[in-house]
């Protein structure tokens, strides 16, 4: 399984939106970075502007 490129970007945000987004974090056991991964990925779903992935083809058994 192939891993996915990342890109490192630097971000500011002010202090009182980090903390919620730290909060947040904290509240569903991820990462500061994987809530703001997810917070974009879901963002971009929603807006219509993220490439839905291919569907693999199902998996049949072989009789």
């Amino acid at each position: 399984m192939a891993k996915e490129a990342t890109k490192s970007f630097v971000l500011r945000v002010d202090a009182e939106t980090m903390e919620a987004v730290e909060q947040w974090a904290a509240d569903e056991f991820r990462s500061t970075n994987g809530q703001l991964q997810w917070i974009i990925a879901e963002a971009l779903r929603r807006s219509g502007r993220l490439k839905k992935p291919k569907s693999k083809p199902a998996k049949t058994e072989e009789q």
